[in-house]
């Protein structure tokens, strides 16, 4: 691979990287021939993904598992235990080959049922199936270590090492242990627990290590109630034990419900346009999700969603071998398959299922128009434009976009200003501010009158295309004072909207018309996020602007009680130590730098005699 082949490589992955969201998910990396080579788990998955891409990344195998990353595919989950828990599940479906090799050691730890007459059961690394049968590799040491756990509480499997035989124990040749005297070994080497129960337990065990746990529990509750109509009340009460501490760790370690066995679910979302369908397939196998993908189908005969679903469904559950005898579908399908019938759920954990499968859809169609606006952001600005367009139904698209903002304090030193977006983007050349020449004392609404009325007569004047929308910093009433001077005025038709703050000055509503009405939207939408960046520029420029002149007018005004001191020597000294307490500090060698000496003794003096004052 090229250097520049490589390049374009990371700067595609990035973008997918970028686009990512920000909630619990598995993610899984592919090389060049669409093999996964890795599985990963995240609480984030954008910022996790993200620091595979570092500069700084310095561990070498980090950096050969980069160098092999072709494609980047994820999963979106609830919370963060699903995440694991997904993580798991697919490792152990695709044993993906990086997995193995970034794990610090030589490989993830796998659970041992040895050979032995009483086996034993054990983590290791050591794979040696003439030993024993091994199960895992386990991803998690916590994970393995809480099936070790119940394993030992349920079964209390022997953990000595020595060497026992039938033939020893009926010749009484082994001593109990001290795990015995504990009540961690039930002795099967002198007897204590016969040869039958401990082999019962040990299959139990490797049950539960494939990961049958729903069959074990079913097993258990049978024997239990056996046992307790056979008034065998301690057997029973031990094996309720068992069974409760079975179904605690079902209930922490499966994704959806235990009693979903072979589901197939589907769901379609739909683009923006009705052009492109994404279907979403994930299967479920023994309450836990191992299969999750989305597929992008484009319409050609402007085909029912129905039709899509119905066309797909077949061939991706060819692709993945899915037999399946229960496919869950968001609506009644009129079709039938021979092999499988639909469900729609309307609730519980199937519907759960559902609205996770509608989830991941969903995130895949707003990953793809992401990646296609970064590669063409007048895309995404276009589609924000269609989109107030179609909210406010106005005539043509809003390119060019304008909004007011006064500033004054009591009155004092009002000003205003203008700032233009064009295609959604700060158009800074065509910002402007104004000083309020007509209004006396705080009156905004005769200030907002003044700046239109100058800045669309001047448009007018010179033959300036007019903007397409007004935006107002305001509710109601700035609405209607500018539209007194743009229609009833000057006989302008722009339309003009408002964006009203609540009671926290925050900005919680769009209005237009008149009279005006709110326009449903949602606050954390992409459009409502530009109009409020809009209308948070607006008043940065204006209180910007009245600072600026609020200061100079501070200075001047200082300056002007030196006699002596002319326009261009005061201008000279803002230029260069731009605040009075500067010049008030400077020395009488550094003002006469830039005065002269005959005019920087007199500013010299003029600030000694008001210190001494």
């Amino acid at each position: 691979m090229t250097k520049e082949e490589n390049k374009q490589r990371i700067d595609r992955l990035k973008n997918i990287v970028l686009n990512m969201p920000e909630k619990p998910g598995s993610y899984q990396f592919y090389d060049d021939t669409h093999t996964i080579i890795y599985v990963g788990k995240a609480k984030n998955l954008k910022r996790r993904v993200t620091s595979y891409f570092h500069k700084e990344v310095d561990r070498f195998k980090t950096k050969v598992l980069v160098s092999k990353i072709h494609d980047i595919s994820y999963t979106v989950v609830n919370t963060e235990e699903d995440a694991l828990l997904l993580e798991n599940s697919l490792i152990k479906k695709y044993n993906p080959k990086y997995n193995v090799l970034l794990k610090d050691g030589k490989t993830y730890p796998s659970i041992c049922i040895t050979n032995e007459y009483f086996p034993r059961i054990f983590k290791t690394r050591q794979i040696n199936r003439k030993y024993g049968t091994y199960y895992g590799p386990f991803p998690h040491i916590s994970s393995m270590y809480a099936v070790l756990d119940l394993i030992k509480k349920l079964y209390k499997p022997r953990t000595c090492r020595q060497p026992i035989t039938e033939e020893g124990v009926a010749a009484h040749k082994y001593k109990p242990c001290l795990e015995y005297h504990i009540h961690n070994c039930d002795a099967p080497c002198i007897g204590k627990q016969s040869y039958e129960d401990y082999q019962q337990n040990m299959n139990q065990a490797r049950e539960i290590l494939k990961g049958n746990t729903r069959e074990v529990g079913k097993w258990l509750y049978k024997l239990m109630m056996k046992n307790a109509e056979l008034m065998k009340f301690e057997v029973a009460q031990d094996l309720k034990i068992k069974y409760q501490l079975l179904n605690e760790f079902v209930s922490k370690s499966e994704v959806v419900s235990h009693t979903i066995d072979d589901v197939d679910v589907f769901t379609i979302i739909d683009d923006d346009h009705n052009r492109n369908a994404f279907i979403n397939y994930i299967h479920v196998r023994k309450g836990t999700i191992n299969q999750s993908f989305t597929y992008e189908y484009k319409r050609k005969l402007e085909e029912s969603d129905e039709e899509l679903l119905i066309t797909a469904i077949p061939e991706i559950r060819e692709r993945f071998g899915s037999t399946a005898k229960e496919i869950i579908v968001p609506f009644e399908m009129e079709w039938k398959l021979k092999e499988a019938e639909f469900f729609v759920p309307q609730r519980g954990d199937k519907k759960h299922l559902l609205d996770l499968s509608e989830m991941n859809g969903k995130q895949y169609k707003f990953d793809r128009l992401k990646q296609a606006e970064k590669l063409n952001p007048e895309q995404k600005q276009t589609r924000l434009m269609k989109e107030l367009q179609q909210k406010l139904q106005l005539p043509k698209l809003p390119y060019q976009i304008e909004c007011f903002d006064n500033s004054n304090i009591s009155g004092t030193d009002a000003v205003a200003g203008c700032i233009v977006f064009k295609g959604m983007k700060p158009s800074k050349k065509d910002y402007r501010k104004y000083n309020i020449r007509t209004v006396t004392g705080p009156d905004d609404y005769a200030s907002m009158q003044e700046v239109v009325r100058r800045r669309y007569s001047r448009m007018i004047e010179e033959k300036t295309p007019l903007p397409d929308l007004i935006i107002t910093d305001g509710g109601k009433g700035q609405m209607e004072v500018v539209r007194e001077i743009v229609e009833d005025e000057l006989h302008l038709q722009i339309p003009i909207a408002g964006l009203a703050k609540d009671d926290r000055h925050r900005t919680n509503e769009l209005l237009y018309g008149f009279p005006p009405k709110v326009i449903g939207m949602k606050t954390d939408s992409e459009l409502f996020h530009i109009l409020t960046r809009i209308q948070d520029e607006v008043h940065r420029y204006a209180i910007t602007f009245h600072r600026d002149k609020r200061s100079k007018h501070a200075l001047h005004s200082e300056l002007d009680d030196i006699k002596g001191i002319g326009p261009k020597t005061k201008e000279a000294l803002i230029k260069e130590f731009k605040s009075v307490k500067k010049i008030r500090e400077a020395s009488l060698e550094t003002l006469t730098t830039v005065v002269g000496s005959a005019k920087a003794a007199i500013i010299n003096e003029y600030f000694n005699n008001k210190l001494a004052d």
